[in-house]
């Protein structure tokens, strides 16, 4: 989930596009040429529409972590695909509130705030109930992946916020954010292998970003140790 940063200029209509023509219901229409509106003309239009709405950045934040919550409930009942969904949809809104407050102009420093605390913790939420679940199968092994990927995915984010502290833009490595939610979404729709008759897939997933995020911490700080190092005394 992007950062939701403050908009650019006072105006929340700066720099956006005027919605296409409209037909009955007001719903985009025909465009001068008489084609059809293409995909990206109905994509500006309905954004157009959300901005002029009194949706916040921060209540798609909010809708995010009552989705991964659910998914977590869900994970501690073994309803597994009904997880993977939840986890994935809210997953998406953690990406739209960060591009909605850039669009809209409504963002603010707290929201920037709110949105990068809401990421960690609706992380780390849906791995304790994957972690609950290991302990309750008494699978040790997969209970300590479980409790290092938490660990190392905070330091992922540290490692970065750290180092733009230090003035350091530090956004490389492997396991990023949208990568660890594919993985772990691959594991939650598949775990038991969501009766295709494959192998379960979300251990092996708990240990690819045990994995991933530790090689994604070391990336990070040679990263910073390398850019300290090159700059000037």
């Amino acid at each position: 989930m992007a950062d939701a940063r403050p908009g650019q200029g006072d105006s929340v209509t700066q720099g956006r596009s005027a919605p296409p023509a409209s037909s009955e219901g007001g719903r985009p229409s025909r465009n001068a040429r008489g084609g059809s509106r293409s995909a990206a003309e109905y994509r500006a239009y309905a954004m157009d529409r959300l901005i002029e709405s009194r949706l916040t950045p921060n209540k798609i934040s909010m809708t995010g972590l009552v989705l991964n919550v659910a998914a977590a409930v869900l994970v501690t009942q073994e309803l597994w695909v009904l997880a993977g969904v939840a986890f994935i949809v809210g997953s998406i809104m953690d990406t739209l509130d960060g591009r909605f407050a850039r669009s809209s102009g409504k963002g603010t420093p707290f929201g920037a705030f709110l949105d990068s605390t809401l990421d960690r913790i609706e992380e780390g939420i849906v791995l304790a109930a994957v972690a609950a679940y290991f302990a309750k199968q008494e699978d040790e092994i997969a209970v300590a992946a479980t409790v290092a990927v938490v660990l190392f995915s905070l330091m992922v984010s540290y490692t970065r916020a750290r180092a733009e502290a230090l003035g350091v833009e530090n956004k490389g490595g492997i396991a990023t954010r949208p990568v660890r939610v594919v993985i772990l979404s691959i594991g939650l729709v598949f775990a038991k292998g969501a009766g295709l008759g494959i192998p379960d897939l979300l251990e092996p997933a708990i240990y690819a970003m045990a994995a991933l995020t530790l090689f994604t911490t070391l990336q990070r700080v040679l990263h910073v140790r390398k850019e300290l190092n090159a700059s000037p005394a």
